[in-house]
């Protein structure tokens, strides 16, 4: 029997889930069970429960066959546990470190009470954490164990379960479960502390409930499944009927239910505007139905006046307070802003003046058939969103796909693609009127997201570095970002691409919003699955080299601690050591090469191709990829090529950057931390050796999920035509391209494919 047992609730929370159970089984209190139900969630993070539980034998994982709600699925994980003591964990939120030592320790301090009450911090999007204002409450005091009459201001805390440890046979005696709904925590928490006898508190912080900006909790949804709330305070009140020697609590609880209603109703986000009066109705009869005659307590002033209107059900003046109330906060602060912002109204009116054209265009009607491009900060017609362009132009020729270029002398513009110059005023028509926006960055901040557009985010690279809001922790990666404008342009996403499940995850923990995640790999790497051994010759004939060259592109990626391209080893040694035949690509990252000047390197056999306008063609050419941190593996391992890492200075690149995973330990294929082992690799043939295969083999497996030369119809399918997200696919002239040079062994081991070419962050 354990000291502990955790109840895990899952259900759609990959993105998150990884950390919350890191931080549950990284604790230094390891006499505890992990009960893991998987309520059905459509998305893999039944899988990463699984991969948890063959990894440490305290998790125990169930599998729900249909969604059964948070309650239920609690109900199912405590009726298989066997621990002294019960806690739930969301599997959004993390428990703090030290935090199971400090429970169990103040258990024995208190003599095994029947709920011990613990506080926790809120945690933000930008890191912050805030603990509860109502801290003061847990203090630690004489008597250290009471019941809820002695302390009955614990009853204002927030009512959920996963701030307390109950003893289970309490739990057990009392018959208590959880009911289904969305607001289940309030006919537990309720009926559990006025029930115990013996009631302990902690005065130190043991969770951090995680403040979700997306939609994937009942606080960020509008919708009529808040009224659920009367449903649940129902139970509370039953509850109470059945236990007469509770009577005297009814009129606190009555108080408690307003204030809970009132809640809902302050904020707008949550019921939608034609239901708000029906709410307000229901909330009279909730109180008139519970109520039996006691007087009704309530606080002076206007909190209390307006507990007494929704009492009795005075819709209208419970309005018009609240208008008025409403108006003098505005006022208040609009007095602030005059006296304190003069300057900066001053520069809004200049935006304003700058921008008037494109607001006067917003007033238009969208043209459906409008859609804008853009990759790489305007960059070019290149990447995942180059790739889209192309197959809707065939899938859906009505769609009229244009470009924004940032400089049109720099970039190398195909025939028959329309553009616009950024900032121009085409430029603003078209993102005032467009429906269809398609970025692998992120749109400039002035365009706004309007009703009806879709905006479609292609992201440019499986994200090895950290990536977004993960770029806190590391000020030099962040290089000054302002994660809040971030946040504002994600916002604007209704679709995310999405290479792979580990970027998935990812992609959904460090850009929180409610975008729908396209699992489909990324469309500009459908060329490198469908490319034939013809389209290899005739890429090589283009760009000059023998049919019989041993090419290694050389692609390194970019910095954040340093601004100059520095191969780090000797580029003559290196061809040299590739082969008689040997001939070297080297490709500079774009943020170096912005500036229009070439490199100086050049000669016969090493070649500066960073200004070749698709990487997907030197890919195609190459034979070996070099590179160090560059998301460009992930591509290149969809043709299952050999790839050597270069790392001389990873530890430096973890430290300023951060990292997703260990690539020292689980590289694609030979790493060399210094130029004299990435000499000698090329020269003893390590590149191409078995125990490089495997890795690759192993890297592939990971990392190669979806793609699979179908990705952007996919998207255009989904995106465009509006039509469900088949499940993936793959023609059979995709299985006998992939098996062209191969064994069948090496053919099924070939998984669908990876991402990116040199990558930078979506600021």
């Amino acid at each position: 029997m354990a000291r502990f047992s955790l109840v895990l609730p899952v259900y759609n929370v990959r993105a998150y889930l990884r950390e919350c159970l890191d931080s549950v089984l990284g604790q230094t209190f390891t006499d505890f069970e992990l009960i893991a139900v998987d309520d059905c969630s459509p998305d893999n993070s039944g899988e990463i429960l699984d991969e948890y539980a063959r990894q440490d034998e305290r998790v125990q994982v169930i599998h729900l066959e249909a969604n059964a709600g948070l309650g239920p699925a609690r109900n199912v994980g405590m009726n298989q546990a066997t621990g002294d003591y019960l806690l739930f964990v969301d599997s959004d939120d993390a428990m703090a470190p030290g935090a199971l030592a400090a429970i169990a320790a103040r258990l024995i301090a208190t003599d095994d009470p029947d709920v011990l009450i613990f506080d926790y911090a809120r945690l933000y999007w930008n890191r912050r954490l805030v603990r509860n204002r109502l801290a003061d409450l847990l203090k630690q005091s004489e008597p250290a164990v009471f019941t809820i009459d002695e302390r009955p201001e614990l009853l204002t805390l927030l009512m959920v379960v996963w701030n307390k440890a109950f003893r289970r046979e309490f739990i057990a005696a009392g018959g208590f479960q959880f009911p289904a709904g969305f607001y289940e925590d309030t006919p537990w928490t309720y009926p559990t502390l006025l029930a115990a006898r013996r009631i302990a508190v902690l005065n130190r912080v043991c969770i951090h409930y995680r403040m979700r900006r997306e939609a994937g909790n009942i606080l960020k949804s509008r919708s009529r499944k808040h009224f659920d709330i009367y449903d649940q305070w129902r139970l509370v009140f039953a509850w109470l009927d059945e236990h007469p020697d509770l009577v005297g609590w009814r009129p606190l609880l009555l108080r408690r239910q307003l204030e809970h209603v009132m809640t809902i109703l302050d904020n707008p986000g949550r019921l939608p505007a034609e239901a708000r009066g029906e709410f307000f109705a229901q909330a009279h009869e909730a109180f008139e139905r519970a109520h039996t005659g006691e007087p009704l307590s309530v606080p002076a002033g206007v909190a209390g006046r307006r507990l007494r209107l929704l009492a009795e059900g005075k819709y209208l003046r419970f309005r018009t307070l609240t208008a008025l109330v409403a108006v003098l906060v505005s006022w208040r602060r609009r007095m602030r802003q005059v006296r304190g912002g003069a300057r900066q109204q001053y520069r809004r009116g200049v935006r304003v003046v700058k921008r008037a054209y494109y607001h006067l265009q917003l007033r238009l009607p969208i043209d459906p058939n409008l859609a804008l491009f853009s990759a790489y900060w305007d960059r070019g017609v290149t990447c995942n969103p180059a790739a889209i362009y192309y197959k809707a132009r065939e899938l859906a020729p009505h769609v009229r796909g244009v470009f924004v270029i940032r400089d049109p002398k720099s970039t190398t513009i195909p025939e028959g693609v329309e553009w616009v110059l950024v900032e121009s005023i085409a430029h603003r028509r078209i993102a005032a009127r467009a429906k269809f926006f398609v970025n692998n960055a992120n749109f400039p901040g002035w365009v706004r997201k309007r009703p009806g557009t879709v905006h479609l985010q292609t992201q440019h690279g499986t994200p090895l570095k950290k990536m977004g809001l993960d770029l806190q922790d590391y000020p030099v990666g962040a290089n000054r970002m302002d994660f809040d404008r971030l946040l504002k342009r994600v916002d604007r996403w209704d679709f995310n691409i999405s290479s792979n499940r580990f970027s998935t995850e990812i992609w959904e923990r460090c850009y929180p919003a409610s975008f729908e995640t396209l699992e489909v790999g990324y469309p500009r790497n459908d060329q490198l699955v469908l490319a034939t051994e013809a389209d290899r010759v005739r890429i090589r004939k283009e760009l000059g080299l023998a049919a019989d060259a041993t090419v290694v592109l050389f692609a390194p990626t970019f910095r954040d601690y340093r601004n100059d391209f520095d191969p780090e080893v000797g580029l003559d040694e290196l061809v040299q050591a590739i082969g008689d035949n040997g001939v070297l690509l080297v490709r500079a990252h774009y943020f170096l090469t912005d500036d229009g000047s070439e490199s100086p390197i050049a000669s016969d056999r090493i070649r500066d191709v960073s200004g070749h306008s698709s990487i997907e063609a030197l890919l195609i050419a190459s034979d070996v990829l070099l590179t160090d941190y560059s998301s460009i593996m992930f591509d290149y391992a969809v043709m299952d090529r050999p790839i050597v890492i270069f790392a001389p200075d990873w530890d430096t690149y973890v430290r300023t950057r951060g990292v997703n995973f260990d690539l020292m330990a689980e590289p694609p294929g030979v790493v060399a931390r210094t130029a004299d082992e990435l000499i000698e690799s090329f020269r003893s043939g390590a590149v191409v050796a078995e125990a490089a295969a495997k890795a690759r083999a192993d890297f592939r497996r990971r990392f190669c999920d979806f793609d699979d030369g179908h990705a952007a119809e996919k998207v255009v399918r989904r995106v465009f035509l509006g039509e469900p997200l088949a499940p993936q696919y793959e023609s059979e002239s995709t299985a006998v391209t992939r098996a062209g040079a191969q064994d069948s062994e090496q053919a099924d081991d070939h998984v669908d494919a990876a991402p990116t070419t040199l990558e930078m962050d979506e600021t």
